[in-house]
């Protein structure tokens, strides 16, 4: 138990360059607070203790603003960072070394029992705001970007972003934190459309001159054949 403890402690200062010290991330870090709780939770859901469990999960709620199922399976070093408005339910499953940002929800969208909320893999940034429907799955390596909504499954090592969320790049390197770079799309989109502006602007002009040139033969012709004729 206290090797997990120090494992969490230790991703605090990997993912949070804000973390000065290991008593500030006891006492000052939510979403630590929330993993620490939900495990508790967690432990009491399978053991069968469901009404204590959900009763922690709500005072684990009340404490962080973070509020986690305690059925929700979720993996080594996880980290939400601020965590206010997290909303993680009952059949997510969250793979180790995630990242999640404030604001991120794991939701369901049907009401039928059995699996109904996402599934996310290893190395995975969620950013803050996002929102996550359904029994999908988010592969390994995969980045969302904040305010998106997935809606669909999310390949491995893949960039989404967008409302519904769209592919917007494949990586090959290692994950990083910086979700606010993310492409956009539409920005994307607008650029190719001014390069093809810019290309036609080209040949447009490129025809003046060939109209300019061509007047100007057309006028020395005219020329030699009126001095001709005289």
């Amino acid at each position: 138990m206290f090797e997990r403890i120090k494992e969490d402690i230790k991703v605090v200062f990997e993912r949070d360059p804000a973390a000065r010290s290991v008593f500030e991330v006891i006492t000052s870090y939510p979403g630590i607070h929330a993993i620490w709780l939900h495990r508790i939770a967690h432990f009491l859901w399978v053991k069968g203790e469901k009404t204590l469990a959900r009763v922690i999960s709500h005072i684990n709620r009340f404490l962080t603003g973070i509020e986690i199922h305690p059925g929700a399976k979720i993996g080594r070093r996880f980290f939400i960072d601020h965590g206010m408005g997290v909303v993680i339910g009952e059949t997510a499953e969250i793979g180790d070394d995630v990242l999640m940002y404030q604001g991120v929800v794991l939701g369901g969208t049907s009401l039928k029992k059995g699996k109904r909320h996402p599934t996310i893999g290893n190395n995975v940034v969620i950013g803050a705001g996002a929102i996550l429907l359904g029994p999908i799955k988010v592969g390994d390596g995969a980045k969302i970007g904040a305010g998106s909504v997935v809606i669909k499954d999310v390949p491995e090592g893949t960039t989404v972003v967008g409302v519904p969320a769209r592919v917007v790049e494949k990586r090959e390197k290692k994950i990083d934190l910086d979700h606010d770079k993310l492409p956009d799309p539409i920005l994307k989109v607008l650029h190719l459309i001014i390069e093809e502006m810019e290309e036609i602007k080209k040949k447009i002009e490129k025809l003046g001159e060939f109209d300019k040139y061509f007047e100007e033969k057309k006028k020395e012709i005219i020329e030699i054949l009126e001095g001709g004729i005289k």
